[in-house]
């Protein structure tokens, strides 16, 4: 029994010990899987079938144990579990560019207002639309409108804090970043610095009404949700910027509590 329980990896050991120890004690008839040494001096995980025999009388007379090798199954398992996580992250990102896509962010929105609203701290959102896309698409083609809309999010998520924010395709090309706990001065200095960064890129626009590279137009909008407050207005508010953003003449930043403006 000792030399049983000593080969049993320390992480399964007590574990599987007291439940053997309970359900033999029991009578009952009982599996267990765990981690045992080999004496090669690795681990392999074994399923243990114990079946209870018992006299004319009904009394248990013996244990019968058979031990099974089954970590290739055990293997077969988590690559499984691993590709059922892989997919799962894919159905929660943007097929063409990588980042979060509508699904995701409605779902991380929710929770974050959920949390904004219940420890009372602020929640900003910037929306970005790219400047003059069609112009760019009818101009380069299709393909290269596609490895710019990767490009523009690669360049705005890189200004993300990693764990924190969450940015996601929140449409054509419109890309939506959620700023849970950032007030509007941070969330305005976020969206000056993806102003900033999409101008060091120098991505040339040929077709462009604004500049000869490629530009952006910002909306910034920041909550600290109370009573009465909802998440569909914060939206509309944010979506309000980025229209008074175009408006001024594109290329830069419209914030709602203090409506600076400004661009590169």
């Amino acid at each position: 029994m000792q030399d049983w329980a000593d080969r049993i990896h320390p992480d399964d050991r007590d574990r599987v010990v007291q439940f053997c120890i309970a359900q033999s004690q029991a009578g009952v008839d009982h599996e267990a899987d765990y981690r045992a040494l080999t004496c090669e001096g690795d681990y392999v995980w074994i399923r243990d079938v114990v079946h209870v025999v018992r006299n004319e009388q009904g009394a248990v007379d013996s244990l019968v144990g058979f031990m099974f090798d089954i970590s290739e199954r055990k293997r077969a398992e988590e690559r499984l579990l691993q590709l059922q996580g892989e997919l799962t992250e894919l159905s929660f990102r943007d097929g063409l560019t990588g980042v979060a896509n509508r699904r995701r962010l409605d779902a991380f929105l929710d929770a974050e207002w959920a949390v904004a609203c219940r420890e009372r701290k602020p929640l900003s959102l910037v929306l970005a639309d790219i400047d003059c896309f069609k112009q760019y698409n009818d101009h380069y083609g299709h393909l290269a409108g596609d490895a710019c809309l990767r490009r523009v999010a690669g360049l705005l998520e890189a200004t993300a804090v990693r764990g924190l924010d969450l940015l996601g395709r929140f449409g054509g090309e419109e890309f939506l970043m959620v700023l849970p706990g950032t007030d509007a001065a941070g969330a305005l200095e976020r969206a000056e610095l993806c102003l900033a960064r999409l101008a060091e890129a120098g991505i040339p626009h040929g077709a462009s009404g604004v500049a000869g590279t490629l530009t952006a137009s910002f909306g910034v909008a920041t909550l600290v949700p109370g009573p009465g407050d909802d998440l569909l207005a914060l939206l509309e508010t944010v979506d309000r910027c980025l229209y008074r953003a175009k408006q001024q003449g594109r290329n830069r930043v419209v914030a709602s509590q203090s409506l600076v403006a400004s661009h590169v």
